[in-house]
């Protein structure tokens, strides 16, 4: 298996499962309601907040592969729309398990030469790097959704 489809699946693991953590965010949050998704706990961000940061980069790297443009700003990563209803989570979050399999099947269609190269800019680094990054940050925010989520529910 090449390297570009292995960093893909372990995109798709992240957001569906398989992943060594034995945890993924899709299962996760399957039974958060939209409610307690906006809950503050203590001064720590609310699951949605977490949510949509963690997956803000996944469509930072979509225009970056499909349209070879650098638009995100990690400022903007925090920027929550607005959720007033159980309708509105789960539109949130079917667009983010659809952004993540785009994001994948172009991550599989990568030629592995191409994931040494620079990502948009060399200051970022390559390719390869900002792929597993988005993953790493993804699990890092995960494992808080987690602790989150029993808190709230205790």
């Amino acid at each position: 298996m090449s390297i570009s489809k292995q960093l893909a699946k372990h995109l798709r693991d992240v957001h569906f499962g398989g992943n060594w953590t034995v945890t993924d965010l899709r299962s996760t949050l399957s039974d958060v309601k939209w409610e307690d998704a906006l809950t503050q706990v203590y001064s720590l961000n609310s699951i949605a907040a977490l949510t949509v940061h963690m997956t803000y980069y996944v469509n930072v790297l979509i225009t970056v592969l499909e349209e070879n443009k650098l638009t995100g700003k990690d400022e903007m990563s925090w920027l929550l729309p607005a959720i007033r209803s159980k309708e509105d989570w789960e539109e949130l979050l079917e667009g983010i398990w659809q952004r993540a399999e785009k994001a994948a099947s172009l991550i599989e269609q990568l030629p592995d030469e191409q994931l040494t190269r620079d990502f948009f800019d060399p200051k970022y680094g390559t390719n390869y790097r900002n792929i597993a990054g988005i993953v790493e940050h993804m699990h890092y925010h995960l494992g808080q959704i987690v602790i989150i989520k029993k808190l709230i529910v205790q």
